[in-house]
């Protein structure tokens, strides 16, 4: 079921769908309106989610849910930071590895550990099938190398999916109050997650990916915000669906 949702995803982000319409018009080629229609489709999808309108449009619903939190805390001090990505390559130290949301992800962690005392950090994230560690792992290296006591890191290497990191916080804190640090697009769906699973998550966002621009531009950062935005919408379809 976890690879099945990943490669069917696939099929509705903005450059996989832009080449199925663009290799359906060639399929349709003697077809001349039906060849037409595609390729204007084509297009358009191109244009509007490769612009900054579009892609703004498209991510600022699920960004403006929740503010950024600074809160200082005054209870008991627990900051999930949710795994993303990394490239592994002994060259580099592990915050080189780190992709830029799994870095801003980190780094808002780090903040919120300062918001609070005797705080512990948790990371996670598997190997991902194509690298020999685990992101909890490189997480926990990165953690580190930001000045952060590898005494007071907790980490999940075996958690694919932020449903499977919600289970795992819930074996590991059950109803104990916590900051759930993740991109600002993908916070709706995890804290709809961990409300599901009964977890008592305080919303920490970062990894803010709205931003001005012409709205005549056609940039790839765009594409890349609107694919973002149609990851989490399918996502949650996906978990409503399923739950």
């Amino acid at each position: 079921m976890f690879w099945l949702k990943k490669v069917i995803s696939q099929f509705f982000m903005p450059v996989p769908l832009v080449l199925i319409l663009l290799f359906a018009a060639i399929f349709f080629a003697r077809n001349y309106q039906r060849t037409r229609k595609l390729l204007f489709l084509a297009v358009t999808l191109l244009i509007v989610l490769g612009s900054s309108w579009g892609s703004n449009t498209l991510i600022m619903h699920l960004e403006n849910q929740y503010p950024v939190n600074n809160m200082a805390i005054t209870e008991s001090c627990l900051v999930l930071v949710l795994g993303n990505s990394h490239d592994e390559n002994p060259n580099l130290t592990a915050v080189q590895q780190l992709s830029s949301p799994a870095l801003a992800r980190l780094m808002e962690g780090v903040r919120q550990m300062s918001l609070g005392k005797n705080c512990k950090l948790i990371v996670s994230g598997w190997a991902g099938g194509v690298s020999t560690r685990s992101h909890a792992d490189v997480m926990f290296d990165a953690a580190v190398e930001l000045g952060v006591d590898s005494n007071n890191i907790i980490k999940f290497p075996l958690a694919k999916d932020t449903i499977e990191e919600a289970q795992f916080m819930f074996w590991e804190v059950e109803s104990a109050r916590f900051r759930l640090v993740t991109s600002a697009s993908h916070m709706p769906r995890a804290m709809t997650i961990f409300n599901h699973a009964g977890l008592n998550a305080s919303a920490a966002p970062t990894d803010f990916a709205q931003g001005k621009g012409h709205w005549w531009q056609i940039e790839t950062k765009n594409l890349l915000n609107s694919q973002r935005a149609i990851h989490e919408y399918l996502g949650m379809l996906w978990f409503k669906l399923r739950y």
